[in-house]
């Protein structure tokens, strides 16, 4: 039998101040027939043992212990029918009052329930905005608000992303189809060597994205397993690898081992050392400290960032240009890809705008667990 949590309040409360009421009333009467059976019991020992008088005349009627004993009983079965009386009324407005205040008391989860109803990707904006006092259900209420404004977020952030990667992976297929179309057109030795160049071009630039974006995927799901990794022996490899003859690369580097996936960790440090070396100018420089305290900074010089921007970086597909025809070397993914690994790695990483140009990473290992 399915019954409601109104159903089970009125009947839990309801029982139990009818039962409270009960018991108290019926102790009360047992208490006024024991105090009169007393005080007649006592009369009746004073009646006895007192001095006897010979009265001058003898009437003849009712004894008055047997009148009392008729008038108790009387008062008594009068008592006991205005007890039952007043048990069997209290009981139904004690079920009708707490069968009303329940239902008062519900009504926020009522509508909790009913907006959870509604609720859809097309109208993740509506919110319950429920008034009152800051109670218990006031702040389930809330929570469940800040939950939909987080699920909005997220629904919004998706449609962005698979927006943004339709476009990125469009913009080559739609370039090998033209060098195909025209290059096929005119099937000479140049025009086919031309559009092989350009083939390969596009499809190298499909490669990057769709390793950056299982990079992505990757790295949000987290490590599978965690074994101490040496930061500061990722740092001096990559720097080895994307060494560049006109940057200038220092290393500051003291042992520091954090617990996480290899690969993942390798492919965080690889993506802040290539943005650092690529984003930069001739001449430019690139400083990598790795310490105990400090964690992971890396420092570069190149164009001005705008500090106002400087978060957007780490939003997959946002780059510091707005077209993407003219960032055929990425996809905007570096460092959207650092900060799914920091966060599996139960890191941080922030990032400052230079005011020479360039920018400042900073990696915030785990505190100890």
């Amino acid at each position: 039998m399915h019954t409601t949590i109104r159903t089970r309040l009125t009947l839990a409360f309801g029982g139990l101040f009818l039962v409270s009421v009960t018991i108290v009333l019926f102790a009360a009467n047992r208490m006024v027939e024991q105090s009169f059976d007393g005080s007649v019991s006592v009369r009746s020992e004073v009646s006895q043992d007192g001095p006897v008088r010979h009265p001058r005349t003898v009437r003849v009627g009712p004894d008055p212990e047997d009148v009392m004993m008729a008038v108790r009983d009387d008062v008594f079965s009068s008592q006991w029918r205005i007890t039952l009386t007043s048990i069997a009324v209290m009981g139904v407005t004690a079920f009708g009052l707490c069968w009303w205040l329940s239902g008062r008391a519900l009504r926020p989860v009522h509508q909790i329930t009913g907006t959870a109803r509604r609720l859809s990707l097309s109208n993740l904006g509506e919110r319950i905005n429920m008034k009152g006092p800051r109670d218990e259900l006031k702040e389930l209420a809330d929570t469940f608000d800040a939950m939909l404004e987080r699920l909005a977020r997220s629904a919004e952030d998706q449609r962005r992303f698979v927006a943004n990667a339709s476009h990125e992976l469009r913009t080559p297929l739609a370039v090998q189809r033209a060098a195909i179309e025209i290059g096929l057109a005119d099937a000479s030795p140049e025009r086919v060597a031309a559009m092989r160049v350009e083939l390969l071009r596009s499809t190298e630039r499909s490669e990057r994205l769709i390793d950056g974006l299982l990079a992505l995927a990757q790295g949000e799901r987290g490590p599978r397993a965690r074994t101490p990794v040496d930061l500061a022996a990722a740092v001096r490899r990559a720097a080895e690898e994307y060494a560049a003859a006109d940057i200038e690369i220092e290393l500051d580097l003291r042992p520091v081992a954090i617990a996480g996936d290899d690969v993942l960790l390798t492919r965080l440090v690889d993506n802040l050392v290539q943005n650092a070396v690529r984003h930069n100018h001739p001449g430019g420089r690139v400083t990598v400290r790795v310490a105990p305290d400090a964690g992971l900074v890396i420092s570069n010089t190149g164009p001005l960032v705008d500090p106002g921007r400087v978060e957007e970086l780490f939003q997959p597909f946002r780059r510091l240009h707005p077209d993407r025809i003219g960032s055929a070397e990425g996809a905007g993914l570096g460092l959207s890809i650092v900060a799914a690994i920091a966060a599996a790695h139960d890191a941080s990483v922030t990032a400052t705008a230079n005011p020479e140009g360039g920018l400042t990473v900073h990696l915030s290992l785990p505190g100890p667990s």
